[in-house]
């Protein structure tokens, strides 16, 4: 069936008059009555009757009037749904995610896309630095967080923020009562260091920032997360150096410092994405986290 001839019958039951009907569409007459002759032939049904002020609607040309405007309903939905998507408003993307930008960078972001992107479904996947690569390649996720991402020819990085690092420290310790410290102070003391499965890793930034300041750390113990770490720290085992976001972790037995003398303190948190890829749902979440980006440097 023509679509055209459900638009040009919806116009005369609508108007009950085929002329008027006709300027309606910007047709002539003759056209619009051979069109509507169509369809009740295609449908082998009597739609309209003839009177003297113009046309009626039969019992079923009502109920086929119901059914025109519910199938021209959807249709218009059907266009505005692939408009949508073709612009990022509409779908799903899925994301990994991992580590602490997960407490402050990344909700902001997700709730800046949401603002602008109320119809698109987001689904966070935890996963390593390099399970989001691979994610990426098998196209089971559309973007990745992660500190320090490797570089790769296919996957594009992003840089977000650099993150200030802050020391966490065991609220006996006479450091605590300090507003902050000095970086040297790692000099002194054991450190609980906190690695990802890939290179390079949260443990090498802090080594390369104490050889730089001229000191080889003390490493007391590695652990896999940041949470991790700072428990130890509450524990007495040692401190912690840790992404500002990790700060929003309320421990009891943990006080949180930031140096006064390090400006080069910082770990880089990044997206990641394929080249490649193109799509629209793409194109709106990083337009998010640019977004995102220019509040960051205006504050």
């Amino acid at each position: 069936m023509d679509l055209r001839h459900l638009k040009n019958f919806i116009a005369v039951a609508e108007e009950l008059n085929i002329g008027r009907a006709a300027l309606r569409l910007y047709i002539s007459q003759p056209h619009l009555t051979r069109q509507i002759q169509q369809l009740e032939e295609e449908l082998d049904v009597e739609l309209l009757v003839r009177t003297s002020k113009g046309v009626e609607l039969t019992q079923a040309g009502e109920l086929f009037l119901e059914e025109a405007r519910n199938i021209r309903s959807l249709m218009e939905q059907g266009i505005e749904r692939t408009k949508r998507a073709s612009q990022g408003k509409l779908g799903r993307i899925d994301i990994g995610i991992f580590g602490t930008a997960i407490l402050q960078a990344i909700p902001e972001i997700l709730r800046q896309f949401r603002e602008t992107n109320p119809d698109v479904k987001v689904v966070l996947h935890p996963m390593t630095k390099d399970g989001q690569v691979e994610a990426l390649r098998q196209k089971r996720i559309s973007l990745g967080f992660h500190r320090m991402p490797h570089l790769l020819p296919d996957i594009e990085n992003l840089l977000i923020v650099k993150e200030k690092l802050y020391l966490a420290i065991n609220s006996d310790h006479i450091l605590s009562q300090q507003e902050s410290v000095s970086f040297m102070e790692l000099a002194k003391y054991p450190l609980v260091l906190v690695s990802t499965e890939s290179r390079p890793n949260f443990v090498d930034r802090i080594v390369a920032l104490c050889r730089d300041m001229g000191f080889v750390p003390q490493i007391s113990q590695v652990v896999g997360d940041i949470l991790s770490g700072v428990a130890l720290t509450a524990g007495g085992f040692g401190f912690t150096v840790i992404p500002e976001s990790a700060t929003n972790l309320n421990l009891s037995g943990v006080v949180y410092r930031r140096f006064n003398d390090a400006d080069a303190a910082t770990v880089d948190l990044s997206c990641i994405y394929r080249k490649d890829d193109t799509s629209a749902l793409v194109r709106a979440f990083l337009d998010a986290i640019r977004t995102f980006m220019e509040q960051q440097d205006e504050k």
